[in-house]
Order: C-alpha cells, then sequence, then structure tokens
C-alpha cells in the first residue's frame, strides 16, 4: 500500500521540479552575439481619429546610431501609459518599415517577430532613408493617442562578431501587390471543400487583383533563409514555391494557428516561420512563387492578404538544394497567445432579434449612416428607429455614408441572424445567410486607401423575402437589419 501511495507522490514532486516551460510550445527565439545591443523605438504619439482606418506613410528616424546589422525585429502598438489596447478597440492592421524605399520589416495584427538564423543580418547605415507605412484601425468612435513600437537586435559593425556576418535583403512576397492596399476578397462561393487559394482559385474580377509580386525571377545564385506569412482572420496558411526547369516545389508552409476558441475567425493567431537550419539554395532563373489559402467554410473573408517576405542572401551559395528532399520544413510558433485578443465577444448583448420587429416603410428608400448610426433600423436604437426599413423584392435599398466628410469609412456586410451577440475579435462574422459587402463607404486617396471612394451602396435586387442583418465590417458594434417583402 505505502507503495503505491509512494509512486503517485514522486511523481509529482518530479513534476515540481521542471521548469514552467516544459512542454508548452516551442516559440522562435532570436540568436545572440557577443555585444549584441536591444534598442526599443517608439514612433509617435500617433493622434489616433474617431473610427480611423487610413494608411499614412511618415518618415522615420528612429534607427541605430552606427552602421552594423539587425538581426532580430519586433513590433507593437501601445498606449502612451505603455499598455498594449485590445484588438478589439484599436489594432495595428498594418506597419511597413521601408528602407532606402523598399519594404523589410512588416507586421500585421498577429505581430510576427522577425528573427535571423546564425550568422546573417540585414546591413544597416547611416544613409539609410527610412519611412514607415502605417494603417491603425480603430474600432471605437473615440479618439485616442498610441505609439508604434519596435524592438531592434543590432549588432554594430565594430563588434567582432560582426566580421563574418552575411548580409540578407527582403524579397516582398505579395499574392495582391506590390501596393499600398494589397487584398481581395475571399468569398464562400469561390471556394473548394470550404478552402480558398490566392491566386490560384481567382477568377473574374479577382483575377484583377493579382499582383506583380506573387512572383519573383531570381536575379542571381543565393540562399534563402528565413520567411514567415501574413494573413488576415480567416487564413490558414501561405505557400512558398520554387519552380526551376519546369519543376516545382514546396519549400515552406506558413502556417496559421489560431488560439481563438471558435477557429479561424479573429487576430488570435500566430504563424509559424522557418526553422532556424531552413536554408535554401536559389539559381538565377528560378521563379519565386507565393499563396494564401483562406477558411471559407464559416464565413467570407472581405479585403484578405497574403503577404510572405523572405531573407535573400545574395551570392550565399549555403543553401540545400530544394529538390533533394532534405530541407527542413518543419514551422516553428512565432509567439504564444497574446493578452490584447481576450475578448472574443459573442455573448449577450441587450441588443433585439430584428426578425421579432416590425418594418417601417416608407423613408423614400434611403438610409443614412451618420455619427456612426444607421438612421433607420439600427439594432442599438430603440423607438422606431430601430425598427428595420422594408423594401419591396426586386427594389434596392441605399445605404449613403454621411461620416465620409470625416475621413470615417463604414460598410453594410451580411452577418448571420440574429447578429446581436457581444462585439469581439470573433464577433460578429460575414456570415449572413447569403453574402453582400458594400466595401468601406468613403473617399481616401487613390492606391493609397481602403475606401470604396463612393459614399453610397445599394443593396442586391434578388434578395428574397426575409429579414437581413448586417454590421460594419470597421467598427463591428455597428449592427442593422432590413426587411425584404413580396411584391
Amino acid at each position: 500500500m505505502m507503495r503505491r501511495l509512494l509512486l503517485p507522490a514522486l511523481i509529482l514532486f518530479a513534476a515540481a521540479l521542471l521548469p514552467a516551460s516544459a512542454g508548452a510550445a516551442q516559440y522562435a527565439q532570436p540568436v545572440d552575439y557577443p555585444g549584441l545591443q536591444h534598442l526599443t523605438y517608439k514612433f509617435g504619439p500617433i493622434d489616433i481619429a474617431p473610427g480611423q482606418n487610413t494608411i499614412e506613410i511618415h518618415p522615420n528616424d528612429l534607427k541605430p546610431k552606427v552602421p552594423g546589422y539587425i538581426t532580430a525585429f519586433r513590433p507593437n502598438l501601445t498606449y502612451l501609459n505603455g499598455k498594449v489596447p485590445g484588438v478589439d478597440v484599436i489594432h495595428l492592421h498594418h506597419g511597413v518599415w521601408l528602407v532606402d524605399g523598399l519594404p523589410t520589416w512588416a507586421a500585421g495584427e498577429e505581430k510576427t517577430n522577425v528573427f535571423l538564423p546564425q550568422g546573417y543580418g540585414y546591413w544597416y547605415d547611416l544613409d539609410q532613408k527610412w519611412l514607415l507605412n502605417y494603417m491603425i484601425h480603430n474600432l471605437t468612435p473615440n479618439p485616442d493617442k498610441v505609439y508604434l513600437t519596435y524592438e531592434i537586435d543590432f549588432l554594430p559593425a565594430t563588434e567582432a562578431t560582426a566580421q563574418g556576418m552575411k548580409t540578407v535583403r527582403t524579397q516582398w512576397m505579395d499574392a495582391a501587390g506590390v501596393k499600398a492596399y494589397p487584398i481581395f476578397d475571399a468569398l464562400r462561393r469561390l471556394g473548394h471543400k470550404g478552402q480558398y487559394t490566392f491566386p490560384d482559385m481567382a477568377k473574374g474580377a479577382e483575377r484583377k487583383k493579382i499582383g506583380f509580386a506573387h512572383e519573383w525571377n531570381v536575379p542571381n545564385d543565393g540562399t534563402l533563409v528565413a520567411t514567415a506569412g501574413h494573413l488576415h482572420p480567416g487564413g490558414l496558411h501561405t505557400d512558398l514555391y520554387l519552380t526551376r526547369n519546369g519543376q516545382r516545389v514546396r519549400l515552406f508552409r506558413s502556417e496559421a494557428h489560431y488560439f481563438e476558441p471558435a477557429g479561424a475567425v479573429s487576430w488570435d493567431v500566430a504563424m509559424t516561420n522557418t526553422p532556424p537550419d531552413w536554408k535554401v539554395q536559389l539559381h538565377k532563373g528560378d521563379v519565386i512563387s507565393v499563396t494564401g489559402t483562406y477558411d471559407v467554410s464559416k464565413a467570407s473573408w472581405y479585403e484578405s492578404m497574403a503577404i510572405m517576405p523572405v531573407a535573400y542572401s545574395e551570392g550565399d551559395t549555403t543553401g540545400i538544394d530544394p529538390f533533394s528532399g532534405q530541407l527542413d520544413t518543419k514551422g516553428v510558433l512565432n509567439h504564444g497567445h497574446l493578452a490584447e485578443n481576450d475578448n472574443h465577444g459573442g455573448g449577450q448583448s441587450g441588443l433585439p432579434d430584428a426578425r421579432t420587429l416590425m418594418g417601417v416603410r416608407g423613408g423614400g428608400g434611403r438610409v443614412d449612416i451618420k455619427d456612426f448610426i444607421y438612421a433607420q433600423g439600427d439594432l442599438n436604437m430603440t423607438g422606431r428607429a430601430g425598427r428595420p426599413p422594408v423594401v419591396r423584392q426586386g427594389r434596392r435599398l441605399t445605404f449613403v455614408n454621411q461620416d465620409s466628410d470625416a475621413t470615417i469609412y463604414h460598410t453594410i456586410t451580411a452577418c448571420k441572424q440574429p447578429c446581436s451577440g457581444e462585439t469581439g475579435i470573433a464577433y460578429p462574422l460575414a456570415d449572413g445567410r447569403v453574402d453582400f459587402d458594400s466595401g468601406e463607404l468613403g473617399f481616401g486617396p487613390a492606391v493609397m486607401t481602403a475606401a470604396a471612394n463612393r459614399k453610397s451602396w445599394k443593396t442586391p435586387s434578388n434578395l428574397k423575402p426575409g429579414t437581413y442583418t448586417y454590421f460594419c465590417r470597421v467598427h463591428p458594434f455597428m449592427r442593422g437589419s432590413f426587411k425584404v417583402v413580396a411584391r
């Protein structure tokens, strides 16, 4: 009896001695060097306007003071007090650090860190011109201030360990780029068996969104040493391929690991990046290409991305033959769950079920959007204003964004009834029984905006009788409904 009690006790005691990280997921780690400096920069403060979702680009002088090598890059977004805002409040849609006009480091809301393998670094000198292109998304009607932060691991050129470093540069692989806003739509009706891969499955107007950066013709022999993908919610993986003499091989699949309980539907995700020993031999004339795959079984995903920057060392001949079968392609998770993704949403909110509300006729078939409110049928409103407007089958309801003069964009995007749960990073979704989406109604500079550059939109004319619920993808707390009645 004593022996039976003693064995479990010894097991528990041994477990207590294990380090806290034992058994935890292995995350990517930076390489340490003698003389390595850890530099932290805060760009800002940046004034955030109510409902902001604009793209900006500014000179950036926050960089090292001496020449050397950058071996790691960690991006983030914080309030002025250093706290990271909830992703359902303010989030970093993207930040791109350009060096001498070329995109070099980038981050989306999944906040992927860049870690180069042993012996490689991005060369930095004082003559470089840095720019910062960012899109900070305020999901609320409240103004705020933030910093865009980044931490750099920096090895000064005067350090002995810097003498043998090999220089890399970023080759920007982008399925819909290079553009200031390289997006495509991953819609349920476009997918096959619940998945949609861009650009391979793109048809019709979506093919026009394929960017020239989805392929790269390698100019000289060299070695690829690191990559990781960037996707939006709904994304499953990006894939990097090499084609040589008519033969094609996949070099790496960067997988989206969702911590989100509801699955592939939110920013509560981390990407896998290449392992430290991943080194791909390139020959002049090779063609590198990228694709992105989305889960379209649950919802449609508008304004999606599939980007996979790669670190390329030109002239380096130490890479592995990609056709040898010896390339290590097992990804390493970039980081764990981030606390700013804790509010998932979907619980009871107190909003009504629009199917139980009486419709309102009249109004000229028009719904204005002003001060983050749909003038008729807004589920956040009470009384007559909250009741859904009625439109006859075959006719169309017109929405007009009157907030556009303040550079505030709104959408009308179908969501599954009753679409009345609490707002969070995983709710609501574009999962209505039919798909419709207005695009971001509003105006912005050509090729440098998410805006549709129009302020009005009409509902589809082929909607069947019934109640339809919708939300604003830019400000998901905004919910509305309308009814279609038989002729």
